[in-house]
């Protein structure tokens, strides 16, 4: 069971997406909040697997929360929640270490993929967000490549395969069982990956690997 706290001023949204959320036997929503000071509450309470959290909220809005979360409950993913595209809200959230962006207005089901995908180690980006993050990259497209050449150089053959591999969108497990590795190996490898770009999550350094050119075409 994956386990969730959903966080939005509005209740009509909340009702909404926990609506969304129900459908889905596997999702069970723990928590609820109004505003980012009783989401970071609620997540020490209830120690959730997901905070699911809308960008834009009074007092302390969805990426200071996000930070916060970061440090008092690195164990709880953040997946931002809203209805904004902007440039700026993508690069704060992936600076803040999210682990996911979805749109409010995107299909239900990317909202429960999103999820799902998070849950199970990988980043996830709505379709549309994605683009935008890719449309960002193609600036100064030689320059950011060799950069981040550079970074991945003191990886491992097996670290830059696992790293490709992250970048593609897959999972721990579906890593694992495309390298005939024990998801624990995965994991590990992951971690020296994180540790050795200093990224702080996956959504990191899956840019880093399309900078890099690691992906496949």
């Amino acid at each position: 069971m994956i386990r969730v706290l959903l966080a939005d001023d509005e209740a009509m949204i909340r009702a909404g997406v926990r609506a969304i959320l129900a459908a889905d036997p596997e999702i069970e929503v723990v928590a609820e909040a109004g505003d980012g000071r009783a989401a970071v509450d609620q997540v020490l309470a209830h120690r959730p697997d997901v905070a699911l959290l809308d960008i834009r909220m009074p007092g302390l809005d969805g990426l200071a929360a996000a930070a916060e979360l970061r440090v008092v409950a690195p164990g709880t993913t953040v997946v931002m929640l809203t209805t904004f595209g902007e440039d700026e809200y993508i690069a704060r959230a992936l600076d803040e270490g999210v682990g996911g962006f979805l749109l409010k207005s995107g299909d239900p089901r990317e909202l429960l993929a999103g999820i799902h995908a998070v849950a199970d180690g990988a980043a996830y980006l709505s379709p549309r967000i994605a683009q935008r993050v890719i449309a960002q990259l193609s600036g100064g497209r030689m320059s950011r490549e060799a950069a981040a050449r550079a970074r991945i150089a003191a990886l491992t053959p097996r670290e830059r395969e696992v790293l490709g591999l992250v970048g593609s969108g897959l999972s721990n497990a579906q890593i694992a069982r495309r390298l005939h590795l024990v998801e624990g190996t995965v994991k590990a490898h992951v971690s020296a990956v994180l540790t050795r770009l200093d990224a702080a999550n996956r959504v990191q350094i899956a840019i880093i690997a399309h900078e890099a050119g690691l992906l496949n075409p």
